[in-house]
């Protein structure tokens, strides 16, 4: 399926939070990941990871290839010129092609252009004020925030660093920050996704995870807005997902199945981003 960005104003998403709450994590989770890789052995680089056909070392490249978009989108948009390169991408037959090309890397070759993909995008947001991380910038959804294109870069990371980790038997960390962060941007990104397809599935929902402790809402129309709710009472028109914050960002990442006891519409709401990467939304 090819990607329908929303490049117009207004801007079809938005998340509570302040403008640099995503520098830390973003930064954290990366340099983690790549001391993690530099441990492995070579058969754990060329394991299965829970990306299909894809092993861990072909996981590291698409990182790798992804993160130079990131910083030419981060790049573009604080020149004030924001990038429009995404409208018909396909998810999920572009980034296979783009690892089956580079599939004769070694796995040292692997892991010296993932660090050096992360210096250059970490480079390149590292001064930034308040100010610099509102100015607009390309993500698979559209036009947003760099707060938000570097929330999608977080996102992608951290559930990348679990495909590769959960198969080896080894346990990710969790930091709260993060997990915070990609579960509410999973939620916000099907919503877009599904908008994006014509296809919105509209209405308020909900969620309440535990460890760490999260409440907000995605109000959806024919933009997608979410709102941290601090004393953790659900509006009773909303649709409410609960659960474990790593298990429910798990799923709304399409990784595992939503326990049976979630809402439909929650299920409905989860169709964009399947549809976008040609997987079933009740994936394991």
């Amino acid at each position: 399926m090819q990607l329908s960005p929303h490049y117009d104003f207004p801007i079809i998403v938005s998340i509570d939070g302040s403008p640099s709450d995503q520098s830390a994590p973003l930064a954290r989770q990366r340099r983690r990941l790549e001391d993690l890789l530099r441990g492995l052995s070579d058969e754990q680089w060329n394991a299965s990871s829970r990306c299909g056909t894809w092993t861990v070392k072909d996981v590291v490249v698409h990182l790798a290839g992804v993160n130079r978009f990131w910083q030419v989108s981060a790049a573009a948009g604080i020149a004030g010129t924001p990038t429009r390169l995404l409208g018909g991408f396909d998810p999920a037959a572009t980034p296979s092609m783009m690892v089956d090309s580079l599939g004769a890397l070694t796995s040292a070759a692997a892991l010296d252009m993932f660090v050096s993909s992360n210096d250059a995008l970490l480079a390149t947001v590292a001064d930034l004020d308040d100010e610099g991380w509102e100015v607009l910038a390309e993500s698979p959804a559209g036009h947003v925030s760099l707060r938000l294109v570097m929330q999608h870069a977080l996102w992608d990371s951290w559930v990348h660093e679990r495909d590769i980790m959960l198969p080896l038997g080894l346990t990710p960390v969790v930091e709260s920050d993060e997990v915070r962060s990609c579960l509410q941007y999973a939620a916000a990104l099907s919503a877009a996704i599904s908008i994006g397809l014509g296809q919105p599935i509209t209405g308020h929902f909900a969620v309440r995870a535990a460890n760490p402790q999260v409440t907000f809402v995605v109000e959806v129309t024919t933009l997608v807005a979410i709102s941290e709710l601090a004393d953790g009472v659900v509006p009773a028109t909303a649709s409410c997902l609960q659960g474990d914050a790593v298990q429910l960002a798990e799923a709304l990442s399409i990784r595992e199945p939503l326990a049976s006891s979630a809402p439909h519409e929650w299920r409905a709401l989860l169709g964009g981003l399947a549809t976008a990467f040609d997987t079933p939304s009740e994936a394991g």
